[in-house]
């Protein structure tokens, strides 16, 4: 895609990400309807209206692009660019009542492996919108990553007696003890540990300084796909590995300055 159509790409996921927004600030308080929910995970009807909301808007503007998103695929599934969604990355919080979700848009140059979900890379587009703070990130290949307006760069804290980390422990029993294997690593060496419960957000906090990195196994592609590119526009170094038949991903992110220091904990904790 040309410049401007990636720029005219990002005003639309942009659109569709506030929009999405706007219906779960309206709805945080209210009594929510359960679709399904296991142990670790619950499915909201809102997410359902909210993924229907953002592919109405973005399927106007781009009516030969395919979708796949977290509550299902829609589009043109032959399109050479598709658009993955996370409608409200973050439900178990929004369930609960707790502010600390967003929405998740990324536009994706696919091949034979990314269709089938065996990668994520070929991002060209990524925004990232948390409606109960304001706060808008958008990454478009090759510029700088932007919070609101402003350009973001990851930390410079090399030492991870100084740093924070995000983290989380995924749905499935195996992930759970793969991250708390890592969890009983990390935690003597660094700072804080935080375990917010958005992967799309933690990976925006990583690219804007906050966190210093992020590290969860058992992703799912719409979780990382926008905040993947936020994260590289902003100069961090992001790795992943997809693993099982329905594709989950092993995620390490961070700034340049601990990623050798974390590569090496992820390594004796995950058996990698």
């Amino acid at each position: 895609m040309k410049k401007n159509e990636l720029k005219r790409a990002l005003a639309c996921a942009v659109n569709a990400a506030r929009s999405a927004g706007k219906l779960m600030r309206q709805n945080l308080g209210v009594v929510k309807k359960v679709n399904a929910a296991t142990q670790h995970d619950v499915k909201l009807e809102l997410d359902v209206q909210c993924q229907k909301l953002i592919e109405a808007l973005v399927l106007k503007e781009f009516p030969h692009t395919a979708i796949l998103g977290e509550e299902g695929v829609c589009g043109d599934q032959s399109s050479d660019c598709r658009w993955v969604i996370d409608p409200i990355d973050g439900t178990v919080n929004y369930a609960y009542g707790i502010p600390h979700a967003c929405v998740s848009i990324a536009l994706q140059k696919v091949n034979a492996d990314s269709v089938a979900m065996r990668a994520s890379g070929g991002i060209v587009v990524g925004v990232v919108y948390d409606p109960f703070q304001d706060e808008l990130w958008t990454a478009i290949e090759g510029e700088p990553a932007r919070l609101n307006g402003k350009k973001i760069q990851v930390s410079d804290r090399s030492g991870l007696a100084e740093a924070i980390i995000g983290s989380g422990f995924a749905k499935e029993g195996k992930n759970i003890g793969k991250n708390l294997a890592l969890f009983q690593a990390l935690l003597p060496r660094v700072r804080k540990i935080r375990l917010t419960g958005s992967a799309a957000l933690a990976l925006t906090y990583v690219a804007s300084g906050r966190f210093d990195a992020y590290v969860e196994s058992g992703l799912r592609l719409w979780d990382i796909a926008a905040g993947r590119l936020i994260l590289e526009c902003a100069g961090g170094n992001y790795t992943d590995r997809p693993f099982g038949k329905e594709t989950a991903y092993h995620v390490v992110a961070c700034n340049q300055a601990v990623s050798k220091n974390i590569h090496r904990l992820v390594r004796s904790a995950w058996g990698d």
